[in-house]
C-alpha cells in the first residue's frame, strides 16, 4: 500500500518533537511546571499513554489525579493504557472513583475481548477529515519459545492480523500499542545501540507506514528504526539516587518513580510530554 509523500515529514516531525518535548520536561523538574506553551494548535488531538498494572491506592490515586489535570488542561480525547490484565487493569476499575475529569475512552492492551486473541482496532476521527488508526497488539504471544525453523501459531496469527487490517485502512495517523517494548539494548564499545528484537514485525510497520509503537518502557525511552518511532512508558519504577555526605562518601536510596505520555498529534508531528514525579 502506497502512503502520501508527507509520510517523511510527519517521521521527523515525531523525532524532533519528542527530543524536545522531553528536555524541556525533565529540565523543569517539578510536576506542577510541567504545562506549559507547546505551540499546539486548535486542530490539534490530546491522548495519555499509561503504563498499567498493580500500585498501592495511593500510588493509584497520586497518578489518576495528575492524569486527570492535565486532562482538563489539554482537553484530553482518549487514554491508552498499557497492560497485560486487558479490562481487568486496576487503573481502568479505579479511574472513575478515583478520577472524574478522566471521563474519557481507555483503550487497553492485553487479554481485550474484542477478538479471540486480543488484538484491536479503534479509529479516531482528527480534525480536518483525518484519521488515525489505534492497533492493539496482544504481544505475549511474541515472548512464546519457538523452535528455529519452525513459526509460532500464535506469532502468525498476530502477523496475519496486523497485516489484514492495515491492509484495510488508509489513515493518516497508524499507533500500533503493545504490552511489550519491540527494541533491546546492544553493546558496542563505547555506547549502547537500539536492536530491533521482532524484524519480521517490523518490517510489517514499515511496509504499511505505522508512525509509532507504544510499549512499557525497555532499555530505551525512544528510538527511531527506518522512520518507526518506538516510545517506552516508564510505568512505577525504581530509581536509585546519591545522597553526599560532603567527605566524599554518599549512600544510595532507593524511590518510586511514576509517570505517564502526553501524546500532542497535529497534522505533520506527534510531541510526546513525560510527565513524572515520586
Amino acid at each position: 500500500m502506497e502512503r502520501s509523500t508527507t509520510s517523511w515529514l510527519r517521521t521527523l516531525g515525531i523525532q524532533l518533537s519528542l527530543c524536545f518535548a522531553l528536555y524541556i520536561v525533565l529540565n523543569l523538574g517539578q510536576p506542577q511546571k510541567l504545562v506549559y506553551n507547546d505551540n499546539g494548535s486548535p486542530f490539534d488531538l490530546y491522548f495519555i499513554s499509561v503504563r498499567g498494572g498493580f500500585r498501592s491506592l495511593q500510588e493509584q490515586t497520586h497518578l489518576l489525579k495528575l492524569m486527570g489535570n492535565v486532562a482538563k488542561a489539554y482537553d484530553l480525547k482518549f487514554v491508552v493504557n498499557i497492560s497485560e490484565l486487558g479490562e481487568d487493569d486496576p487503573l481502568m476499575q479505579n479511574v472513575t472513583r478515583l478520577s472524574p475529569l478522566l471521563n474519557v475512552p481507555w483503550y487497553t492492551t492485553g487479554g481485550s475481548k474484542h477478538d479471540g486473541f486480543g488484538c484491536f482496532l479503534h479509529q479516531v476521527k482528527l480534525p480536518r477529515g483525518r484519521m488515525l488508526d489505534i492497533l492493539s497488539l496482544n504481544t505475549a504471544s511474541l515472548q512464546d519459545t519457538v523452535v528455529v525453523g519452525s513459526p509460532s501459531g500464535k506469532r502468525g496469527n498476530l502477523s496475519n492480523w496486523l497485516t489484514r487490517t492495515l491492509k484495510a485502512t488508509t489513515s493518516d495517523w497508524r499507533v500500533v500499542v503493545g504490552f511489550h517494548p519491540l527494541v533491546a539494548c546492544k553493546e558496542n564499545e563505547e555506547e549502547f545501540t537500539a536492536k530491533l528484537i521482532n524484524e519480521p514485525l517490523h518490517h510489517i510497520f514499515v511496509k504499511f507506514g505505522v508512525n509509532v509503537y507504544l510499549s512499557q518502557q525497555g532499555c530505551f525511552s525512544y528510538a527511531l528504526q527506518d522512520n518507526v518511532a518506538y516510545i517506552g512508558n516508564p510505568g512505577l519504577i525504581k530509581e536509585n539516587s546519591r545522597l553526599g555526605y560532603g567527605n566524599g562518601r554518599y549512600r544510595i536510596r532507593t524511590e518510586m518513580t511514576d509517570g505517564f505520555l502526553l501524546h500532542r498529534l497535529g497534522s505533520l508531528e506527534m510531541v510526546s510530554t513525560l510527565f513524572i514525579f515520586n
